[in-house]
């Protein structure tokens, strides 16, 4: 038995770790080039590995391998040689050897990330076109991981693209899609959280929840999550302002606005509001760094 299905079956709650990106930016690393945080496996491996620590530190369980940024769409136009394997393997390895290091168990997530850009569902491709593309990248990334996660889907097939392509290793596999700014509870694309359940028929995935959204944004969808998840379900919201449709996301150059009042406490609010309606797997996403997973973990070990 896998030890995320362990722990999921034994009903603990599970920590993720935070953003990787955006932690990488706050402690100087360039990162407004194309490539994002997928420039720091090349140029600051060492850095890499330091913020993996640091979330481990703080209490993560499961620390995601900084692969978010490492699709052969970026990288095959980028100043690296073999930039997509080299970049994706550097990933697995350097977050194996951050969970490796650790005094307990702690687990690596492989991240499967959205293709052509990050909230926008009007850009998903059909899913013929990007399953493969997920396959290739989960084929590197399985030798160093022990999960995947396919995050921050904005639709219903994005989300089963990735999905059918990491559980073609034969590793268990969590789903999280990204839900609109808007209170209204729905995925980007507008579909409903029950459609995007059902549209995972036939692919077996142990975990679902919704990541890179407003704390409050995950409030409104998580009700329906708990109701149709069907198995454990969880969320990692962001520390960003509301992402409106269209956004023209560029990774490091242009991202929203970080909401300053979001402090570690405030933060934990939200999350044990995830808890309470039934959530076992909590974390953050962009701009949530080691002391908001610290405040998790007190949470979280008071809540025990």
């Amino acid at each position: 038995m896998k030890a995320s299905t362990r722990n999921l079956q034994d009903g603990q709650t599970i920590l993720l770790d935070g953003g990787m990106g955006q932690e990488l930016a706050a402690r100087g690393l360039e990162t407004s080039d194309g490539l994002w945080s997928a420039r720091a496996l090349v140029d600051h491996p060492e850095a890499v590995v330091t913020v993996h620590r640091d979330f481990i530190i703080a209490g993560a369980d499961v620390i995601t391998a900084n692969s978010y940024a490492a699709t052969r769409r970026r990288l095959d136009s980028a100043d690296i040689e073999d930039g997509f394997v080299r970049c994706n393997r550097a990933a697995g390895k350097l977050a194996r050897q951050a969970a490796d290091e650790a005094d307990r168990e702690v687990l690596v997530a492989g991240s499967l990330p959205p293709i052509h850009g990050s909230y926008r569902p009007d850009r998903v491709r059909p899913l013929e076109e990007i399953e493969p593309l997920y396959r290739e990248q989960a084929v590197i990334l399985a030798e160093y991981v022990d999960l995947f996660i396919c995050e921050t889907m904005s639709t219903a097939a994005e989300a089963l693209a990735a999905a059918r392509g990491a559980a073609s290793t034969g590793l268990p596999v969590w789903v999280s899609w990204t839900v609109a700014d808007d209170g209204s509870g729905l995925l980007r694309s507008g579909e409903t959280v029950r459609e995007a359940v059902e549209s995972l028929d036939g692919v077996e995935v142990e975990a679902l929840l919704f990541n890179c959204s407003m704390p409050e944004s995950v409030e409104a969808a998580l009700p329906a999550l708990a109701e149709h998840a069907g198995r454990a379900f969880g969320a990692y919201a962001n520390g960003f302002s509301a992402i409106e449709a269209g956004f023209e996301v560029a990774d490091g150059a242009n991202v929203p606005d970080r909401r300053e009042e979001l402090t570690p406490a405030r933060y934990a609010e939200h999350a044990r509001r995830w808890l309470d309606v039934g959530a076992s797997i909590v974390g953050g996403c962009c701009e949530v760094g080691p002391a908001h997973i610290a405040e998790l973990r007190r949470v979280i070990d008071q809540s025990g």
